[in-house]
């Protein structure tokens, strides 16, 4: 099992990587740029998140319904997911980018965090980013739909090409090298977009072929196919809007402690994005096992592959924790130069050492309740683990203890130890390996 657990999970976690890997091109770059273009990443990149995650939902019950359909050996439904999922997104991803171009000044607004030059630049950045919705959303379908089946080596391929067109055009946009004009903060958007391009036209067009591969000709069941990813997907939706809200408050919260801060903590964010999307990773690789294993009715190797998964993601995490203790500065200054953001984001890398497992514990079961159908639970869990733990404990840390940016972390810390601890109480009951799907 810890055979099939890696062969899932190593390409899934470089795939995300490298998925991530766009926006923190973007980071670095923009960090040796300016500090308030840095700054503004935090602002920007948060409303981009919240957006993309929140509208994405309907990729996790795409992964569970499709895992359970190839388990099952149903080609005719797991074709349907495929065809109406992808549409279905890249319809959602046009009216989001529809509604965020005309409503992009209202949104904003809302959110008031940084200096007004870290707004403008913000607002630079999500004009643009926000337009290549409909090719961030389809590819993000377009990956689960091929990792649900369990391919996850060919949505790595494909990220890697992105990224290497990224990093040229980042490169040549915000500096203005290779007489290419200086656009900073415009010139990392475009390099987004265009990346975000090469990723749905080439996972597209696989997913195609792979459609071709299940279910060649027959046609059918495709709305019967959507209500089930939407059933299976609505409180992962509820979850991640509320997380997402909790995100901009968490945001809100960060913001208050200045624009020194805000780049310091898009820093050690970026870091630990590095972490998260490991552990992700092991989490797909998961939540496919699981949808496959209790599709055939095993059971208990549904239960090992959570194991073998967790097991793995804790020790892989746990590396990094090592890492950032012994040489935090040095991995900061891959970000940022600037001494200060450095000098205040070391006491922050330990905090961040210490949440490493609870974090790999609480992502890699939150992935086998999904992966079992389960969704409900872990969107309750999720809910609780923001606004309970995570927003409180941080209001406490910054504004009663005054701790400051430290503050931010440790409050995010307390979030996955709690949420790890219940996660496992729930794991071992097994409850969620008898929820029905099919």
């Amino acid at each position: 099992m810890g055979e099939e657990v890696l062969r899932l999970a190593m390409p899934a976690i470089a795939q995300l990587l490298l998925q991530s890997l766009v926006f923190l091109l973007d980071r670095i770059m923009l960090g040796h740029y300016s500090t308030t273009a840095l700054a503004s990443m935090r602002v920007s990149s948060s409303l981009d998140w919240c957006i993309s995650t929140t509208f994405s939902g309907a990729s996790v019950g795409a992964i569970a319904l499709m895992g359970r359909a190839v388990g099952a050996n149903k080609p005719a439904l797991a074709a349907a997911v495929v065809r109406v999922c992808w549409l279905f997104s890249l319809i959602l991803g046009m009216a989001i980018a529809i509604f965020s171009w005309f409503a992009l000044d209202d949104i904003l607004g809302w959110f008031p965090f940084g200096s007004v030059e870290v707004q403008t630049a913000a607002h630079e950045y999500l004009r643009i980013v926000l337009s290549g919705m409909p090719l961030q959303l389809s590819s993000m379908m377009a990956a689960a739909l091929l990792q649900g089946s369990g391919n996850t080596k060919t949505p790595f391929f494909v990220a890697a090409i992105a990224n290497g067109v990224n990093f040229a055009i980042n490169y040549g946009l915000i500096f203005g090298h290779f007489g290419l004009p200086e656009l900073g903060v415009r010139g990392a958007a475009i390099g987004t977009v265009v990346a975000m391009g090469v990723n749905a036209i080439v996972l597209g067009r696989i997913l195609y072929r792979h459609l071709q591969t299940i279910s060649p000709r027959r046609r059918g069941g495709e709305l019967a196919a959507l209500g089930r990813v939407l059933d299976l997907s609505a409180p992962i939706f509820s979850e991640r809007l509320f997380r997402s809200l909790g995100y901009l408050g968490f945001t809100a919260i960060l913001a208050t402690l200045g624009d020194l801060a805000m780049a310091t903590y898009e820093v050690t964010e970026s870091i630990e994005l590095i972490q998260y999307q490991i552990a992700e990773g092991f989490g797909i690789a998961t939540a496919a096992i699981v949808s496959q294993q209790l599709g055939a009715k095993s059971l208990k190797s549904a239960a090992i592959g959570g194991q073998v998964s967790l097991g793995l993601a804790i020790a892989v995490l746990s590396v990094g924790s090592i890492m950032f203790l012994l040489v935090p500065q040095g991995i900061l200054e891959v970000f940022s130069q600037d001494p200060e953001i450095v000098a205040a984001g070391v006491p922050c890398l330990v905090i961040v050492a210490i949440a490493q497992p609870f974090m790999a514990t609480s992502i890699v079961l939150e992935q086998v309740l999904r992966g079992a159908g389960d969704t409900r639970t872990a969107f309750y869990i999720s809910l609780a683990g923001w606004f309970l733990v995570r927003m409180i404990a941080t209001y406490l840390f910054v504004f009663i203890f005054h701790l400051g940016l430290i503050g931010v972390w440790m409050g995010s810390t307390c979030d996955w130890i709690v949420r790890s601890a219940i996660l496992l109480w729930i794991f071992v009951q097994g409850r969620w390996q008898k929820i029905a799907v099919l």
